[in-house]
């Protein structure tokens, strides 16, 4: 099987885990616990992939510093090729700070050279190494969007697979553009919030209606509510989430998108599919932050056997 692409961003994260309230100005709040870590939905899902053995490559930019090269050496000491990252002296490596308890968190980031990935950065010799493109944190990538529907024309082209995860836009301006360019993709994948503000939907259920357009598999994850779909004949499918030792849900939804994207590259039954996200999402919340936990294959199959 040809290996996955992930085009996407590049940052650290410092996890402060625990957390009973969030800060507000003025006041201090104290964490029980905290973790560096690798970071960006984009390097989350693919050492997720990596860990479930998946090959990744990995297209994106980074500073030339101190976070840049340790971002660089976690993705290469997760088996993930690492020759189309671009390290610019002219950049800052992006850095998110976590405020995270274990049914959620909130997020500060310094966007840093996050916004710098372009498609052109991407030419058509990358893509035919892969047989899969993945492109998370739509909102954030400012360089990438104006040239992702010719990415993606050029993806689909060459025979490639691709999945989108929005996530979530920090101007909240979402807009039409996305959903205009959703059957060109396979597999898209936001949570129940970044569903509704993005369809206009009242609920994740009314999103998925609007989003159905024949040709792209939409899931919505839905954290401790477990995921939806609809199947091939348009009712609606819902898988519950796996009960665990919830640490912190730093990243879980991208760790969701690598069990889904692994099982659906192999054909598994949609139901099997969710299963396989939301049994990824949940293992790595037993640790703190994105990576620290992230399911092998034998994990997850523990699991779903535990818990059928």
């Amino acid at each position: 099987m040809k290996p996955v692409l992930v085009a996407g961003e590049i940052n650290a994260d410092l996890v402060f885990s625990g957390c009973s309230s969030l800060p507000a100005f003025g006041r201090e709040v104290l964490a029980e616990g905290f973790q560096q870590g690798p970071g960006s939905s984009s390097m989350i899902c693919a050492m997720g992939l990596a860990r479930l053995g998946e090959a990744v490559l990995f297209a994106g930019v980074a500073g030339q510093d101190g976070w840049g090269g340790y971002c660089v050496a976690a993705l290469r000491e997760a088996g993930i090729d690492v020759a189309a990252v671009q390290l610019r002296p002219d950049l800052r490596t992006g850095l998110t700070v976590a405020l995270s308890a274990a049914h959620d968190r909130a997020l500060v980031t310094y966007p840093g050279a996050i916004a710098a990935l372009r498609a052109d950065d991407i030419p058509d010799a990358l893509l035919a190494r892969a047989g899969h493109l993945h492109v998370s944190s739509y909102y954030l990538q400012d360089a990438l969007r104006p040239g992702l529907r010719s990415l993606l024309e050029r993806a689909r082209a060459l025979g490639l697979g691709i999945s989108l995860d929005p996530g979530f836009d920090p101007q909240e301006a979402w807009g039409e553009t996305l959903v205009e360019m959703l059957p060109l993709v396979d597999v898209f994948l936001p949570n129940a919030l970044e569903a509704c503000a993005i369809s206009g939907a009242p609920s994740p259920e009314a999103a998925l209606e609007v989003f159905a357009n024949g040709r792209t598999r939409t899931v919505v994850k839905r954290g401790g509510e477990g995921c939806i779909t609809l199947d091939d004949d348009g009712r609606m499918l819902a898988v519950p989430a796996f009960a665990v030792g919830a640490l912190d849900s730093t990243g879980a939804g991208d760790s969701f998108d690598a069990g889904f994207l692994y099982a659906w590259r192999r054909r598994l039954p949609l139901r099997d599919c969710l299963r396989w996200g939301a049994a990824c999402g949940a293992l790595s919340t037993r640790g703190i932050g994105g990576t620290a936990t992230q399911a092998g294959v034998a994990d997850v199959e523990r699991l779903l056997a535990d818990q059928p």
